[in-house]
């Protein structure tokens, strides 16, 4: 995540402009599954990996946590971050992912949303989380699904009409830097197995307990041009633990 393509400013515009940095979690095609799967927030201690606008770090303040902290990279981020979703029971950080570090058994909930795929090392931020973590502490996060970044391009294949083929896989146990467009934009993450994200979490002291490819919701479906094809091939990965 060390790229930080978030300040750039052609880049951050276009964020700007999606449905989940102008609605919030309700713009957020996985919402609807991710927050069934967060655990009871009340006196909680939490950390939010990548936070971006820091939405979930006030629904955790808004749901009775004890207190929040952010971390993100990008500076841009953190400025709508404490614009948008600023309180005194959140702190935000400007620092990437893999550079933060916090005493061992400091947070209750540890989060993270659409940010992994940006670290070369799962297996690294999986140790370090598992220390940040009380016993019994939940890890909630979301990625780009194995078979959505696999081949890199992020995009279908077409006809000579422009119509979808299919979605191409290719390279899947091949893990490492994919150079994909975003938002029409030259973007770096990287590719990791089903296995991989996984293994890391067993190796590293976590019981899986929810794992799910989610589905855009029915209203989505019948609203957002465009959303069917979503049921053609899994989006996102949406996986729950606990230390043990």
């Amino acid at each position: 995540m060390k790229e930080n393509k978030y300040d750039d400013q052609t880049f951050f515009e276009k964020y700007c402009q999606m449905d989940r940095s102008q609605k919030g979690l309700a713009g957020a095609g996985e919402w609807h599954i991710l927050k069934t799967m967060l655990p009871r927030f009340k006196g909680k201690r939490v950390l939010d990996l990548g936070c971006g606008f820091g939405w979930h770090c006030q629904y955790a303040i808004d749901h009775g946590a004890k207190s929040a902290v952010g971390v993100d990279i990008s500076k841009s981020m953190l400025e709508q971050a404490r614009k948008r979703n600023g309180s005194n029971k959140i702190e935000y950080i400007c620092a990437p992912i893999e550079d933060v570090d916090f005493p061992c058994g400091y947070f209750d909930v540890v989060i993270s949303s659409l940010a992994f795929h940006y670290l070369e090392s799962f297996e690294e931020i999986c140790t370090k989380i598992s220390s940040y973590l009380s016993p019994g502490g939940a890890f909630v996060f979301s990625v780009e699904h194995p078979v959505f970044t696999a081949y890199g391009s992020e995009d279908w294949y077409y006809d000579e009409d422009g119509n979808i083929l299919h979605w191409p896989v290719d390279r899947y146990f091949t893990e490492g830097r994919r150079d994909s467009l975003f938002l029409g934009e030259h973007v770096v993450k990287y590719h990791k197995t089903l296995t991989t994200y996984l293994q890391a979490l067993l190796t590293s002291g976590f019981v899986i307990t929810g794992l799910i490819e989610p589905q855009p919701s029915a209203d989505m479906l019948d609203t957002v041009p465009g959303m069917k094809d979503e049921l053609r091939r899994p989006m996102m990965l949406l996986v729950s633990a606990e230390k043990r």
